[in-house]
């Protein structure tokens, strides 16, 4: 119902209901919530994207979470222990990455746009620190970084659904599980038509932590030593209750 309402309001706002004229817009969209609040016990959360099209189309959604710095370790065996032996660092990597379409997008677009758009995981345009690494040495490490997103639910290698209604109208449930990085997230949204983007739009979404968890994220992070001293005292107060109280039994 609520959908629907949603839907709906999207048809009276912006004429949908009418025939497209040469002022029309392509492509409008929006989400449900700009802001997903974090809160102890957060298990993860779906948050709506809805919009609407001047006629018919292909709709692609893709959801990149704040760039980060990540380094990725490749372990070797030496004898009986496995330890690190080398590493890459990259920079400006999504620490969020999903895609949905109404259908399959190899069905509608070439591999080139993909690339262009960086639509798909295979597509990120992953930066190197140190950029003249070769070519093999590139495609290893991307590729664990994709599979360790992937298997933690930070990065999608299976597209989301899109479901559109009489080709205008079009929504999809955007799952961001309960380990989801905090920050400034960019939804964007594309319309395809013979193969290529003829519009796009961008909609910004925030994740934060709030309530108590966000002040004990905040202050492990800002004051570092200080936290660190703290959880330390706290482990000493709590072995030396427990001692106490096993003394008593």
């Amino acid at each position: 119902m609520k959908t629907g309402l949603i839907l709906m309001a999207f048809v009276v706002a912006f004429g949908i209901a009418r025939p497209a004229t040469a002022q029309s817009v392509p492509l409008v969209a929006d989400l449900s919530n700009h802001l997903v609040a974090i809160t102890t016990g957060f298990t993860g959360t779906d948050v709506l994207l809805f919009g609407a099209t001047d006629g018919p189309g292909d709709v692609v959604i893709v959801v990149r979470g704040p760039a980060t710095d990540v380094t990725i370790r490749r372990k070797n065996r030496f004898g009986p222990i496995w330890a690190n032996s080398e590493a890459i660092a990259m920079r400006d990597v999504p620490s969020f990455y999903n895609v949905a379409s109404n259908r399959d997008i190899a069905e509608f677009t070439s591999e080139r746009i993909r690339a262009l758009y960086e639509i798909g995981v295979e597509n990120l345009k992953l930066k190197f620190v140190e950029p003249n690494q070769p070519e093999e040495t590139r495609q290893t490490y991307g590729d664990a970084l994709i599979r360790l997103n992937t298997e933690r639910g930070l990065y999608s290698p299976e597209n989301g659904k899109v479901s559109l209604l009489a080709n205008r109208l079009f929504r999809a449930e955007l799952h961001f599980p309960a380990n989801v990085p905090t920050g400034a997230y960019e939804v964007g949204i594309y319309l395809f038509r013979n193969g290529d983007v003829v519009s796009g739009e961008f909609v910004p979404l925030i994740i934060s932590k709030t309530g108590i968890g966000a002040e004990v994220y905040d202050f492990a992070h800002n004051l570092a030593p200080i936290y660190g001293l703290f959880a330390i005292v706290i482990a000493v107060l709590a072995g030396w209750a427990a001692e106490a109280a096993f003394r008593r039994t």
